[in-house]
């Protein structure tokens, strides 16, 4: 058998019944797993089986020598279903010519660039990770300046929720939760003058009432 170059990553699913592999890109992990191949072998070897155990043993020399052509003709067999199940998830991947990882075509390879995304990372994806960072960022010096000296605690006393509280669907803004209805901003009003305060108010900015 001729050598085969491929992923090094894989299992071999195969059994006496028959022959089974799963590649994985060197990447992401993702696993491709060929079709079941029955093996003729493994076939006659459960007939022989049958057949001894029903005749009492009779046939033990003749499952003997079964056992030891079937071994020769399974890992014959074996070599050829590898090598065809190469060929047919090879189309599936792509070898990175500088840094020589094996890695699948729909996740981890850059048709454009001709290099798997480690080497040459999509720009659109990069981008748009940079900017979800770059709100993070923004959302951080919101944060700190609220208990800076330009901005009072007020200004930013406002609960940004990311759940919802009543049934715990994620949000992502607004004043209801899309799920529910359930109001996401806590509202919360002087007991004293029935003023509006803010939500983590000890006492009412209108009339110095403590507030519970």
């Amino acid at each position: 058998m001729e050598m085969i170059q491929f992923v090094h990553n894989y299992n071999d699913e195969s059994t006496d019944r028959g022959f089974q592999f799963e590649f994985y890109c060197d990447r992401c992990g993702t696993g491709y797993r060929t079709p079941f191949k029955p093996s003729v072998t493994g076939i006659a070897t459960e007939v022989l089986d049958t057949a001894s155990g029903l005749l009492g043993g009779l046939l033990g020399t003749v499952t003997e020598v079964g056992d030891r052509v079937h071994s020769a003709a399974w890992e014959r067999a074996h070599d050829a279903a590898f090598a065809e199940a190469v060929e047919r998830v090879k189309p599936h991947f792509r070898q990175c010519p500088r840094c020589t990882q094996w890695v699948c075509v729909e996740r981890c390879w850059n048709q454009t660039r001709g290099l798997c995304k480690e080497c040459a990372p999509d720009v659109a994806v990069e981008m748009s990770a940079m900017q979800a960072e770059a709100a993070i960022e923004g959302a951080r010096e919101v944060a700190h300046a609220a208990k800076s000296e330009e901005v009072t605690a007020e200004a930013f006393d406002e609960v940004i929720r990311a759940v919802c509280p009543k049934c715990g669907a994620p949000v992502s803004g607004g004043k209801f939760c899309a799920e529910c209805g359930a109001p996401l901003t806590a509202e919360k009003f002087c007991a004293e003058c029935g003023k509006k305060i803010p939500v983590r108010a000890k006492f009412c900015p209108e009339c110095g009432v403590r507030q519970v």
